[in-house]
């Protein structure tokens, strides 16, 4: 790569950061916000869902004009609402207050994702592509490491509005280095010389089989993912006695974990294939999801340790994914489908967190019940999406060979 790729990278990686910190802190604070708004496991469902459902509603709207601007510009503008919204969760009193704010995040927030993938699927051609992935995936693992374990112990230190007050200041870092450091991401503009029909966005992916089955690869996946992630931290405390002072280090231990493993697995799968990738992650994160939904004992070796597989296989899944999916669209479309795709994905994580939080059940003990049936629920989904997967092509992509492009398939 050259020296503008990465530093494009390390912004990009940046925005997923303080994105995926403010996404994902919601998730360890489950314990704390149940008991400082007296709240049900379901309730605080909505809380986690809030954000999903108005996030997957802007990317819907979103499809229709984000491929008629720069992508620099749209993201920009997608990251400075979100900062605003973030702000606003710091200063929420009340747990209503709280989903409104989670509303006001997720509505920049939903354009945020697309975005940074179609910059990446714009920028680096698909031979070079998951590895691309891999590196902006780090960002995960980095804010697994370093995001939740900091914000979690603010709000042990300070109380739970610290960590988005934290967010929301890096935020304005980040806000800086995109309009100083990021070139303009222009070139489908170029390419696509008349502006397309808003509605040809939706027709063009309900012709096209091969997109609708991305599309329903990407929601499968997510159902699975998410009808367990939100309440792992409630039932390890409530069922096994594990120590909420100790939930930082779940994501501390997948965190490093993945670090290492992601760019490792991004580069297996340009080499190897995507799809064989994914099916022997797909498989293998199966175990943890069963180990974590049906987990017996609190000690902590016993949870870093499934915990940690459980962050590597997932996130081994998702990378191939990615750039499968990102390569179902010509570029000049890409942008539009990507935020289609992006919206697919916060619906199905926000019904994921209702699903599951319909299926538990918290009696007057405390014990969540029922946990392992949404297990069950999460390994059916990654069982579908196997199949599913092995049926979405890439379309041909053009080599670039003594600067004369070669169409391959």
């Amino acid at each position: 790569m050259s020296s503008k790729e990465k530093l494009l990278l390390f912004i990009l990686a940046c925005i997923n950061f303080t994105h995926i910190v403010d996404f994902m802190i919601m998730m360890p604070l489950g314990p704390q916000l149940m008991q400082i708004f007296n709240i049900t496991p379901r309730h605080f469902g909505f809380i986690v869902s809030a954000y999903g459902m108005s996030a997957g509603i802007s990317g819907f709207l979103a499809a229709f004009f984000v491929d008629n601007y720069d992508r620099k510009k749209v993201v920009l503008f997608a990251y400075i609402g979100f900062v605003i919204g973030t702000f606003a969760c710091a200063f929420a009193p009340t747990h209503q207050f709280l989903i409104l704010a989670r509303v006001i995040a997720g509505i920049f927030g939903g354009l945020i994702g697309a975005q940074v993938m179609s910059i990446v699927a714009d920028t680096f051609d698909y031979q070079r592509r998951a590895t691309a992935m891999g590196f902006i995936t780090t960002a995960f693992s980095i804010a697994s490491v370093v995001g939740i374990p900091a914000g979690l112990f603010l709000a042990n230190q300070s109380g739970w509005h610290t960590p988005f007050l934290v967010i929301g200041g890096l935020g304005l870092i980040v806000i800086f280095l995109i309009i100083k450091y990021v070139p303009p991401i222009d070139k489908h503009l170029k390419n696509n010389l008349e502006k397309p029909n808003p509605l040809t966005v939706i027709t063009n992916i309900l012709q096209n089989p091969n997109q609708l089955r991305a599309l329903w690869l990407s929601t499968t996946i997510m159902l699975g993912h998410f009808s367990i992630i939100p309440y792992i931290a409630p039932t390890l405390v409530a069922n096994v006695g594990f120590s909420q002072n100790n939930i930082f280090l779940i994501y501390l231990v997948g965190g490093l974990f993945t670090i290492f493993s992601a760019p490792m697995v991004g580069k297996l799968a340009d080499k190897k294939g995507k799809y064989p990738i994914f099916v022997i992650f797909a498989f293998l994160s199966l175990i943890p999801i069963y180990l974590i939904t049906n987990m017996f004992s609190g000690a902590v070796w016993a949870v870093l340790f499934v915990a940690g597989i459980f962050f590597i296989f997932s996130n081994g899944r998702m990378i191939p994914t990615q750039a499968m999916i990102s390569n179902v669209v010509a570029p000049q479309q890409r942008g539009s489908f990507m935020a289609i795709n992006s919206s697919l994905q916060l619906f199905a994580q926000a019904m994921a967190a209702n699903i599951g939080g319909f299926i538990i059940h918290k009696t007057t003990s405390g014990y969540i019940e029922n946990y392992a049936w949404v297990g069950y629920f999460a390994i059916t989904m990654i069982f579908l999406s196997i199949f599913i997967a092995r049926t979405v092509k890439p379309i041909p992509q053009p080599i670039v060979i003594n600067e004369n492009p070669v169409n391959v398939s």
